[in-house]
């Protein structure tokens, strides 16, 4: 039988007014209202007016992305629609842990506003970077990154293996910039920087993560409804008490996004719904498993069709 997993975007997806609808209606009043109780007016009327900017900063980023993730998952809760698996993108992972009952939506949100403000405070403005590589081979990605830390001793390496020939390195600027060099070498077809305010998902976020763990071992994790695909491993957690862990490592660790979808469509999932803003993870999906189906929700136009789709399917 045909098996649905649930996946939630991460930093990157974001945009003004994001959520809106969802928020307007029975389910998602509820999701407002604890984002307004627990961050505050201010944060309400940067996540629903702007401007771009404050959105844009990371302590505001997450939490915004996550709460209109779980808006669009009750959505589909309120429709009885019980997915198999739950995996997320670095940020999106928390929203994957909220959707599968393992922690309160009010201590995610207060979970991702502080791992927003360490991972923003990690590094000085300026010193550390990210850039997309496109067109190389996941390995040769990983040389170009190890011919940079051979010639300067900088720190740099893989940050997020998306897809095919999509690799996101991250570390400090003259590292990152180096690699790039050496990928363009070895015959990346696009070596470009990113617009982002940390290098994420790097060894500089040690520190991040190491600020973050008290914080994770303060909430009262409960098992997942259903497995959850870490994103420092590509495997499944199904006990509360790995969840910490792999929370942890994941600041400072590499996301295998690619692993992680390659593992779910050998367990037998054919479909994948994208909840939350924009469609960028289901680009990706497309692009590692071609012939699955993709359906999103991030308004209620698209949650309709999702969920008529899914009503004539099952």
């Amino acid at each position: 039988m045909a098996k649905i997993a649930c996946i939630f975007p991460g930093q990157g997806s974001q945009y003004v007014g994001m959520g809106k609808e969802l928020f307007a209606t029975s389910w998602g009043k509820e999701v407002f209202e604890t984002g307004q109780r627990v961050l505050g007016e201010e944060f309400i009327q940067i996540l629903l007016e702007g401007p771009e900017e404050e959105l844009k900063k990371t302590a505001n980023t997450q939490p915004a992305i996550l709460l209109t993730s779980v808006a669009a998952w009750r959505g589909l809760q309120e429709a009885g629609i019980r997915p198999d698996y739950f995996a997320g993108h670095s940020l999106g992972e928390y929203s994957a842990y909220v959707a599968a009952g393992s922690i309160s939506l009010e201590d995610a949100l207060k979970i991702v506003r502080r791992r927003g403000e360490l991972m923003q405070a990690a590094v000085p403005e300026g010193k550390g970077a990210m850039a997309a590589v496109l067109g190389l081979e996941n390995v040769k990605v990983e040389e170009a990154c190890r011919k940079a830390r051979e010639e300067g001793n900088w720190v740099v390496g893989a940050a997020n293996y998306n897809s095919p020939g999509q690799v996101v390195i991250s570390g400090e600027s003259s590292g990152v910039q180096k690699a790039c060099h050496y990928a363009k070498d070895l015959g990346a077809k696009r070596a470009m920087p990113l617009a982002v305010s940390g290098p994420f998902h790097s060894p500089l976020m040690e520190k991040a993560a190491k600020d973050l763990r008290p914080v994770l071992e303060a909430v009262n994790w409960r098992e997942p409804s259903a497995p959850v695909i870490s994103n420092i491993d590509a495997e499944e957690v199904k006990e509360r008490r790995s969840i910490v862990e792999s929370l942890v490592r994941q600041v400072s660790g590499a996301v295998l996004w690619e692993q992680s979808i390659r593992y779910l469509g050998e367990q037998g999932v054919d479909t994948f719904i994208e909840l939350g803003p924009g469609k960028v993870l289901s680009g990706l999906v497309k692009k590692i498993l071609p012939s699955v189906t993709l359906m999103n929700a991030e308004d209620l136009s698209s949650l309709e069709k999702l969920l008529a789709y899914l009503k004539e399917s099952r």
